[in-house]
């Protein structure tokens, strides 16, 4: 039987070991960071880690997805040095605190060879809920209508469902999906389906050959500039977020984030830059 003195001992190993393992998570203050969250975000901080990498030899910066909802609770919890977010900051999460490194925006898509151009806010309400299940009845083909939707904990579906007032429960979806690619992907290989995503990753693929489009939302063409403009009706900030006390490195890397520096590479990603 083990005395006082060997349980304080694997007491204190157990801490240790704890220790070792969100310090190992998290990465070296001095070289290292880790990077959770969003999916929409994270393809714009990995090209922007990448130059500041090259600027900084020795550094390295790990990216990870995950959506919105973890790299919230990572940078929370510890395990991450940042989170993405593709959102801003809700009521009774002030405990954090949230940088916007640029602003995008959600919007509709189907197949290229979808010959409807546009929905109305009730018809795109009517055909989530199941209430209108077939394309003919808004102007397409005499087609079934296949849902997609976007999973539990992504900020996407978050704007979406506030934006056209639903509740996810509401939702007829045949099809869940989670980051934006996956979304992409699955309407550009149904001719007869319907999803929304980053207007920014919707459209760098529609113009590089992905067999998708972008449809109107409350008559606004969905694009970077009417975003830019503050036109377009479903907008967000993209945000990286930290909680407690922050490494020097941390904090250098997110000032790069949000500097002059990286806005051609924003802007290549198909987001509007923010002002420094």
């Amino acid at each position: 039987m083990m005395n006082t003195r060997h349980w304080m001992a694997l007491a204190i190993v157990a801490v240790l070991v704890a220790a070792m393992v969100v310090a190992c998570s998290r990465g070296d203050s001095e070289n290292r960071l880790v990077v959770t969250g969003s999916s929409t975000v994270a393809p714009l901080v990995s090209v922007i880690a990448k130059r500041y990498e090259a600027k900084h030899p020795g550094v390295r910066i790990d990216v990870q997805m995950g959506g919105s909802s973890r790299g919230l609770a990572d940078a929370r919890r510890g395990l991450a040095d940042i989170g993405m977010m593709s959102r801003g900051l809700k009521a009774g999460e002030n405990d954090v605190e949230a940088v916007a490194i640029a602003r995008d925006g959600i919007c509709l898509i189907v197949h290229k060879d979808n010959p409807v151009e546009g929905l109305t806010d009730e018809q795109l309400v009517a055909i989530y809920k199941g209430e209108i299940a077939n394309w003919k009845d808004v102007g397409g083909a005499d087609a079934p209508i296949t849902v997609v939707n976007k999973a539990e904990g992504r900020s996407t579906l978050e704007l979406f469902v506030a934006h056209f007032d639903l509740e996810n429960p509401q939702i007829k979806a045949h099809v869940v999906v989670g980051d934006n690619e996956q979304g992409i992907q699955t309407v550009a290989g149904n001719p007869n389906s319907i999803g929304y995503v980053s207007i920014g990753t919707a459209e760098y693929d529609a113009t590089h050959g992905v067999a998708i489009k972008l449809l109107a939302v409350g008559g606004v063409t969905p694009s970077v500039e009417n975003v830019k403009l503050g036109k377009f009706p479903l907008s967000r900030p993209l945000n990286l977020v930290t909680a407690g006390e922050t490494t020097p490195l941390a904090d250098d890397f997110i000032a790069f984030a949000r500097s002059q520096a990286v806005h051609d590479l924003v802007e290549k990603q198909y987001f509007v830059p923010i002002a420094p």
